[in-house]
């Protein structure tokens, strides 16, 4: 992530940590990170994974997508690729992803809030996707919705993968 991103991130995760009147200590506890990560990350610094950004999320009790609503740019690691496109603004919540996962990539995410449910169609490529311990291959065109409330994973072969994800939140705050 670029510095302007990174920064933009650690005023909008700052501002979302005060407006619930927590501590530096308190979200970062909450989280499962370090309190000096937490704090890198407010001050524009540091790396954060794209785990560490759902589990600030789901303790925040916002969408992924709001969290990272006003970054620009894609954010990713090993391999993974994903930018927010849209967030709807009913009930419930459900934003909008392009995702790109590179070559021999094997991506396991966390659970996300309960209820919550991922729908990925393929653009192109080959991707294995779902529960672990329950995935589908998918090829161009096909498309799979599965709970992304327990841990679950991605994976491509050869060539690399694109898609559109979409994620329908469940209950907030119940991760």
């Amino acid at each position: 992530m670029d510095k302007p991103s990174l920064n933009t991130l650690g005023q909008h995760l700052q501002a979302l940590r005060l407006e619930r009147g927590w501590s530096l200590s308190h979200l970062a506890n909450k989280a499962g990170i370090a309190k000096s990560n937490l704090c890198r990350l407010e001050q524009g610094n540091g790396n954060p994974t794209l785990d560490t950004i759902w589990r600030l999320a789901v303790q925040l009790n916002v969408p992924f997508g709001t969290l990272v609503a006003p970054i620009n740019v894609p954010l990713g690691e090993d391999g993974v690729q994903v930018q927010l496109i849209d967030q709807g603004k009913g009930v419930p919540q459900v934003d909008a992803y392009w995702m790109r996962c590179a070559p021999h990539t094997l991506r396991h995410a966390e659970a996300h809030t309960r209820g919550t449910q991922e729908t990925l169609t393929l653009i192109s490529g080959w991707l294995e996707v779902g529960p672990e311990g329950a995935t589908t291959v998918l090829t161009p065109g096909e498309t799979k919705t599965f709970p992304a409330d327990q841990p679950h994973c991605y994976r491509t072969q050869d060539q690399e993968a694109t898609m559109l994800l979409t994620v329908t939140y469940g209950e907030q705050g119940d991760a």
